[in-house]
C-alpha cells in the first residue's frame, strides 16, 4: 500500500499501527501524524532496534495493510 494512502488516513489507520507497535503511546502516535520518519524514530526509540530495523518493520506492515481497514 501507497504510504500517502496511510498518511491521509492515519486516524482511521493508528489502531492497526497500534497493534503492531503497542509500545507507542497515544501521544506518540499524535506527534507521528503520519509522517513515516517519525514512526521510524519512535520505533528505535521505544523497542531499542536500528533505524534499519524500524524501517523493515514499516515496510512488512505496509505490504501487508489492506484496503478494507480504511472502511
Amino acid at each position: 500500500m501507497n504510504w500517502d494512502i496511510i498518511e491521509g488516513n492515519w486516524k482511521q489507520i493508528k489502531g492497526k499501527f497500534k497493534e503492531q507497535w503497542g509500545k507507542l503511546t497515544d501521544d506518540d502516535f499524535d506527534a507521528i501524524s503520519g509522517r513515516r520518519e517519525q514512526l521510524t524514530g519512535k520505533i528505535q526509540e521505544r523497542y531499542g532496534v536500528s533505524k534499519d530495523d524500524a524501517e523493515t518493520q514499516i515496510k512488512d506492515w505496509q505490504d501487508k495493510a489492506r484496503d478494507d481497514w480504511f472502511h
